[in-house]
């Protein structure tokens, strides 16, 4: 009997793995079995349910009310960030590790550091669907400074909602928030690039360098010709859009649930109302913003209301950038991607205080 049938026997007879002496070998031959995902597939039902009874015609009591609006409310939002996070991974599972590593620059550099960046305002992408190509430029090779500050960099700074930012709170303010959310980035990617190298946190084991002679635009067009652009290949990319982004759609679907029941206790309105610009109005500000998950479609409207209407550019910019900076969905998104907690905990750390220092003398200077 051949290896394999053997192997198939064992596994499927349990009179054959009860043969076995040796216990280790009964369970090396048999592969293990999949765990359920309970906390994707729990989330997704509940979303599921949420956003169906948000459909009924009829009002619900109480906190059913609450939770459907606010299911509905917050995938209307973010479905097509998520949608278009999972095509672009779906491209990228396809794309050779030394393409991505040629346009994000060489992890461990300054110059990395700006590519990323500059690739992270420039994505047109809510922090959602942002997530899903982060994770997936850290599988490809992308050095862990370079994934924080293209993700620090990326989530309102998109071209739309840059567009959005100018008509409801003026050129200069989107300029000056723009300018500083850039350099937070950048100096987080520097810290965690030195930490990197201090051996406090853990490199990529993902990382590579480019081959010798290797021209982005020759093996492009070689690769682009060599595609077969049919059903067979775009089935693929959806396939493995999504299983790849399990990882993501896990933290996303669980923090719509968890945001719901927050808003169930926290209204928006309250930021207004209540976060002055006041250092304890700052702090507010920050503590509101880590615990309530607000898209980035979601959040430019209520920052925008605490300039215009709490007088608070300090806290408008720091209800921006804390939703990155401490928002759970990233930090265990970050956590599932490199393996540690130390390198996810170690964002809010690093971009908190600089949050703080800018959203401060924004205030100050109001």
């Amino acid at each position: 009997m051949s290896t394999h049938d053997h192997s198939s026997s064992c596994c499927h007879n349990p009179e054959s793995q009860a043969r076995h002496h040796n216990n280790e070998v009964a369970e090396s031959c048999c592969p293990p079995k999949e765990k359920v995902d309970w906390l994707l597939w729990g989330s997704a039902v509940l979303v599921a349910i949420g956003f169906g009874l948000a459909l009924l015609p009829t009002e619900l009591p109480g906190f059913l009310n609450t939770y459907a609006e606010g299911v509905y409310d917050l995938a209307s939002r973010m479905w097509w960030g998520v949608l278009i996070g999972l095509v672009m991974v779906g491209f990228l599972s396809k794309v050779p590790r030394e393409f991505v590593l040629s346009v994000m620059g060489q992890g461990g550099t300054f110059t990395g550091l700006v590519r990323a960046v500059l690739a992270g305002v420039l994505l047109d992408l809510c922090n959602h669907g942002i997530l899903m190509v982060g994770a997936k430029l850290y599988e490809r090779g992308a050095s862990y400074g370079q994934v924080v500050a293209f993700l620090v960099a990326s989530p309102w700074n998109s071209f739309s909602l840059t567009l959005v930012l100018v008509a409801l709170i003026g050129l200069k303010w989107t300029i000056a928030f723009i300018a500083f959310s850039m350099v937070i980035a950048l100096i987080a990617g520097v810290v965690f690039d030195m930490l990197e190298r201090k051996g406090v946190i853990v490199g990529n084991p993902n990382k590579a360098d480019l081959p010798e002679g290797f021209h982005f635009w020759t093996e492009a067009k070689a690769g682009l010709k060599s595609v077969r652009w049919d059903g067979a290949f775009f089935a693929d990319v959806a396939k493995k859009g999504v299983s790849e982004s399990r990882m993501v759609l896990r933290w996303i679907l669980f923090g719509i649930v968890l945001a719901v029941v927050v808003r169930a206790f926290m209204t928006g309105d309250m930021f207004s109302d209540y976060f002055g610009p006041t250092f304890l109005g700052l702090l507010a500000t920050i503590g509101a913003a880590t615990i309530i998950e607000v898209c980035s479609e979601g959040s430019t409207p209520l920052a925008a209301d605490l300039i215009t209407r709490a007088n608070a550019p300090g806290n408008s910019f720091a209800f921006l950038m804390t939703g990155v900076a401490t928002d759970y969905t990233e930090i265990m998104v970050l956590k599932s991607a490199t393996g540690r907690w130390l390198n996810a905990l170690l964002l809010p750390v690093i971009t908190v205080p600089q949050v703080l220092v800018v959203a401060y003398f924004l205030n100050m200077g109001a």
